[in-house]
């Protein structure tokens, strides 16, 4: 028996999904519900799992207030003829902040500054944050 193996693209675009759904503050049930599929089905996109078809990745992206395009943002940073890459590897640049946006704190810190409407606070917080930071 052959072993399935995930492209990473369609891992990428589940992940951005579940990204999207959790910065929301929307579960995986209501999502499903929404869509008129089972919760389950909801985690199987997100893992990339299941491939997600365009007009149900459309519906999505309306129930999530986004583009399509939106889930591709980063796609490129996937090395789609690596060793490994259909197993869904990633850049270590992209797993960081992948991870961070993940971390409890992150999406909160996330959702805080993109609600500052003035661009030189938005200047000063990341000058802030580069300064206490330990990589230039």
């Amino acid at each position: 028996m052959t072993k399935l193996v995930r492209n990473p693209i369609d891992a990428h675009v589940g992940g951005q999904v579940k990204l999207r759904r959790a910065v929301v503050g929307m579960s995986q049930t209501e999502l499903a519900n929404r869509l008129g599929i089972t919760f389950q089905q909801v985690q199987k996109y997100e893992k990339g799992a299941n491939r997600i078809g365009a007009s149900r990745l459309y519906l999505i992206a309306e129930i999530l207030n986004v583009t399509v395009q939106s889930f591709f943002e980063g796609a490129d940073a996937v090395v789609l003829d690596a060793p490994g890459a259909y197993e869904g590897a990633k850049d270590d640049t992209v797993k960081k902040y992948e991870e961070f946006i993940r971390s409890p704190g992150g999406i909160d810190l996330c959702k805080a500054f993109v609600s500052i409407d003035d661009p030189t606070i938005r200047k000063r917080i990341v000058a802030l944050v580069k300064s206490v930071s330990v990589t230039p």
